[in-house]
């Protein structure tokens, strides 16, 4: 039986997102929708890659639901959700050296 804070039951939203940013219009698209992601809670991990750290797969819906009010008319953007045990296998190097992996959000639940 899987608890609470199972390593398979928090979720990581990740968005990866490709936008124009040719004229002002698509600039201001582009800004707004990083702006977005990071009010609703996300963080950068790469220049075009943006993660949450969700407490269980229906959270994770409720912020995949959100981004989607957020797209921009253009422009490519997706979205894949994998669990922390997953994430935590994640090999991430700056240059030749190993780099940590991002502190997950801080959850802060009422019962």
């Amino acid at each position: 039986m899987l608890t609470r804070l199972s390593q398979y039951r928090i979720m990581w939203v990740m968005v990866f997102f490709d936008l124009p940013t040719n004229t002002k219009r698509q600039r201001k698209a582009a800004t707004d929708f990083r702006d977005g992601l990071i009010k609703d809670g996300f963080t950068m991990f790469q220049f075009s890659i943006y993660i949450r750290h969700c407490a269980s797969m229906e959270n994770a819906e409720v912020h995949r639901r959100r981004v989607k009010t957020l797209l921009p008319k253009e422009g490519r953007v997706s979205m894949m959700c994998i669990t922390d045990r997953q994430f935590g296998l994640i090999d991430i190097f700056e240059g030749r050296s190993v780099s940590s992996r991002p502190v997950e959000g801080q959850q802060l639940e009422l019962f």
